[in-house]
């Protein structure tokens, strides 16, 4: 499938000048201090002066008048009717804390409030843009009105583009100036209009059409989309758009937004009634609820619930909020307490699964209450508790009501030198499973689970400074241990509802579960040894942090889903190094400890120069998962061409399959106020099929150009062009 999109962007932000050869453009701007004149009063000075009574005052050479608002320069000047009209000549210069003016003459009234300059050029404060005018008229009760008006970001000699207006305002007291018949040049080309458009001056919101969108692809054919924003009240307003798509039919979308001082939130709806790309004969939708809120200074509520109408819809349409390679949208809503010593949460967990899978279980609800208090100086109890009813669509699947409680006894020691833990738990869990007949399971109806754990935990923080080309660091080498004893109880008559295998990483090897969820509980005898080193520099920055731990197994185990074949676990080994300031390396890796060979390993490297300029090489491998070995390697990379030319490109290789997975170049042109990029993609198709399963052997390709007027609107920068496409980028890891 070969995909073409065009897309036109207005982008914001000033010129900014870039070392190391890329693009240097001249920040036009001026700057305004308001006189310390009182009010009302005129301050005019000269190379010379004439006074005729008290009718006429005629100034000459350098002058200048000084309001408590705006400061005029000019060659000459006359005042009438002491000082209630002004006429200035010559190279007049207007300014005040929005606009800098340059004209042939200025005519202005006090009675009427009204000021007008002819054949200007100007200047607006904190944009960086220019234009022209043949008459520019500012007044109290109109605002500035700007007659027969251009206006760009280029510099003088270089207008690449324009927009032409027969009149902009900017009236006083409203948040938007106002443009009529507007007209857009590229060079001398006009190539958009506007009839009306309204466009911000300030940061407060108001009602009105935005920029439209426009572009093509073989999916939704050539598209134009309408938003319009409704400021309903200060703290809730909506979006609604219009997005007729020549293959598909015509959208409706809406976005409504509201603030309070304890509650914001989202709701995003999208509705296309009757596809006629597709055979589907009921709507396609999408909503999505995002909402958070505080009820007390304990209390606080959280939602975040999205659907669609079917596998393909964030494939065909695209979504703002979900990525094609997605496979579940998550539902859920919860209440939590928080507090010193109690903490209390009470959530509804569900999600929609795309693509044909087995549903997985919905937790309603679920709700955890735990509670902290020392006894005395040494020893601390704790109790976790957990009560969650499971939920399945599939008939042939059991519900279940599941309710655990964790008391403990613990001595806890921490010094800086070190760490101490001493700790007794009863882990007590009891299941209510609703047996499906006729069953072909070992599954009870009734399981009372109550299994023993004993935990000793010890750390050493050992430092050394260290002196390495005139630099002070200091060097930590931290040794930690732990004895861990969990009784055993047969667990295969009770049903999987949250639970998945935990990954043997350095992190995990020292929780001593091996099961996320509680259905499995995996019998120990093992101790568990490692150590972390850490270079640290004088800002208390760390630029090294390596780990290395393994667990060595007593006895074997007798939980069916955690049988080993060795006494000792994988070797997990991370490491996060900040070489210097543009070289970052992450990498973690399971080692096995039979084979001596890899099991999973992850590497990510990357080297950056600034925002713009970087490289990132990725690699991941897992030896086996779900009966298929990984094998793939990426790279990203940002880099300017020339002072007006940058490349982009993202590449992935499966090397298992011996396949490009996806390729991306991105280039673009740049001047000091428009930029051109051109992006070419293929990657694998994520689409379903009838069946529910994606397509894993079929390619899809694409072509984008937009154009982007640097001045107005919303911009990006350029490595954001590589965030498009199946993999995107982001930064791998970060150091504190």
């Amino acid at each position: 499938m070969k995909i073409a999109k065009i897309g036109l962007i207005l982008s914001a932000g000033l010129c900014a000048a870039h070392a190391h050869g890329q693009l240097v453009c001249e920040v036009q701007s001026f700057d305004f201090t308001p006189p310390k004149i009182a009010d009302g009063t005129i301050e005019v000075t000269s190379d010379a002066a004439q006074i005729i009574k008290d009718e006429l005052a005629v100034f000459e050479g350098n002058v200048v008048i000084k309001t408590r608002d705006s400061i005029i320069q000019a060659d000459s000047a006359n005042l009438r009717e002491n000082g209630r009209t002004i006429v200035a000549s010559g190279d007049v210069i207007y300014t005040d804390e929005l606009l800098q003016v340059e004209s042939l003459g200025i005519e202005a009234n006090a009675e009427l409030e009204l000021l007008q300059l002819q054949s200007t050029d100007y200047k607006i404060r904190g944009i960086n843009g220019r234009g022209g005018a043949n008459l520019l008229s500012i007044s109290t009760e109109q605002g500035v009105i700007l007659e027969d008006v251009s206006f760009t970001t280029c510099p003088k000699g270089g207008e690449d583009w324009r927009i032409q207006a027969s009149e902009i305002a900017i009236r006083k007291g409203k948040p938007f100036g106002e443009a009529k018949h507007t007209r857009f040049y590229i060079a001398d080309v006009p190539v958009f209009y506007l009839p009306y458009f309204a466009f911000p001056i300030t940061t407060e919101r108001q009602t009105g059409f935005l920029f439209p969108e426009i572009g093509s692809t073989s999916s939704t054919g050539i598209e134009y989309e309408q938003p319009f924003y409704w400021n309903i009240a200060p703290n809730i307003d909506t979006t609604i758009s219009t997005r007729f798509m020549t293959n598909r039919g015509l959208q409706l979308k809406n976005e409504w937004r509201y603030l309070t001082e304890q509650h914001s939130g989202e709701l995003q709806l999208e509705y296309l009634a009757n596809d006629i790309d597709t055979d589907l004969d009921e709507p396609r939708y999408f909503y999505r609820l995002s909402h958070k809120g505080k009820l007390s200074e304990n209390w606080s509520v959280t939602a975040d619930i999205s659907d669609i109408s079917d596998n393909n819809y964030i494939v065909d349409l695209r979504s703002d909020y979900y990525n094609q390679a997605d496979t579940h949208l998550y539902r859920q809503a919860g209440l939590s307490y928080f507090s010193d010593s109690l903490d209390f949460s009470m959530f509804i967990r569900d999600f929609t699964t795309i693509g044909n899978f087995d549903d997985n279980y919905r937790a309603l609800p679920e709700a955890k209450l735990g509670y902290s208090t020392a006894l005395n100086d040494w020893l601390e109890f704790d109790v976790k508790s957990e009560m969650a009813y499971f939920d399945n669509r599939l008939d042939q699947r059991p519900d279940a009501f599941r309710l655990h409680v964790e008391p403990s006894l613990s001595i806890p020691y921490q010094r800086a030198w070190g760490e101490l833990l001493a700790q007794v738990s009863v882990l007590h869990t009891y299941y209510n499973q609703d047996i499906v007949e006729p069953s072909t399971t070992v599954l009870e109806e009734t399981v009372d689970r109550t299994l023993g754990q004993a935990r000793l935990y010890g750390s050493l923080i050992f430092e050394r400074p260290q002196d390495v080309a005139n630099d002070q660091y200091m060097i930590t080498f931290e040794p930690k241990a732990q004895y861990l004893y969990t009784s055993y109880q047969d667990q295969s008559n009770i049903g999987l509802y949250d639970t998945t295998e935990l990954l043997t990483t350095f992190s995990n090897i020292f929780r001593g579960q091996e099961f996320t969820g509680l259905d499995r509980i995996n019998d120990n005898n093992q101790f568990t040894l490692g150590a972390t080193t850490r270079i640290i520099d004088n800002n208390n920055r760390e630029l090294l942090v390596a780990s290395v731990g393994q667990i060595l197994y007593l006895d074997d185990a007798k939980l069916q889903s955690s049988q080993r074949d060795d006494n000792r676990s994988a070797i997990a080994a991370e490491v996060d190094w900040r070489v210097n300031q543009n070289w970052f390396l992450h990498s973690d890796i399971q080692l096995g400890n039979q084979t001596n060979k890899v099991e999973r390993s992850s590497f990510s490297t990357e080297y950056r120069l600034d925002e713009n300029r970087l490289i990132q090489l990725n690699h991941r491998y897992i030896r086996e998962l779900s009966g298929e070995k990984i094998d793939q390697f990426g790279v990203s990379a940002s880099w300017p061409i020339s002072q007006n030319w940058h490349w982009v490109g993202r590449y992935y290789r499966d090397f298992e399959r011996s396949r490009t997975t996806e390729s991306f170049v991105g280039i673009e042109y740049e001047s000091c106020c428009w930029a051109l990029r051109l992006t070419v993609q293929r990657h694998l198709a994520t689409r379903f099929n009838n069946d529910g399963f994606r397509d894993i052997d079929e390619f899809d390709s694409g072509i984008a150009l937009q154009f982007v007027f640097k001045g107005i609107g919303s911009g990006s920068g350029k490595v954001d062009m590589l965030s498009q496409g199946l993999f995107g980028y982001r930064q791998p890891f970060v150091l504190n």
